[in-house]
């Protein structure tokens, strides 16, 4: 196991949490950018979610990719879909996006449930 995934949500959740008491308006800004893009209709939850723990990989941010792959998951996503959306993360970030795209199929695995 590279990571474990659900231990790194719960962590991040404390530390957010911190940081939202410490700085409110910022942190109400960065909910309210959040909800505004989630919202529309012109992609749905899952494709979005898709595109985030794509980013998430690219940037190499370990708690993003662990948040979108459970909302991935949560959204109803396949490990095909997720597998060809790392495939896409590669490609896009060449060899380093290939070491965190290891890292978010294993967060997906994690986090999904049982396998499908």
């Amino acid at each position: 196991m590279i990571e474990d995934w659900s231990a790194l949500i719960g962590a991040m959740n404390g530390g957010v949490a911190d940081l939202r008491k410490a700085a409110p308006e910022a942190m109400a800004g960065f909910s309210a950018l959040a909800k505004a893009a989630c919202a529309g209709d012109a992609l749905d939850r899952k494709t979005k979610e898709l595109i985030a723990l794509a980013i998430g990989v690219a940037t190499r941010c370990q708690p993003c990719i662990a948040y979108h792959a459970r909302d991935a998951a949560r959204a109803g996503a396949t490990r095909a879909e997720i597998a060809e959306t790392l495939g896409m993360a590669v490609y896009m970030g060449a060899g380093p996006s290939a070491m965190y795209a290891a890292e978010a199929l294993e967060a997906f695995d994690q986090l999904s449930g049982p396998p499908r």
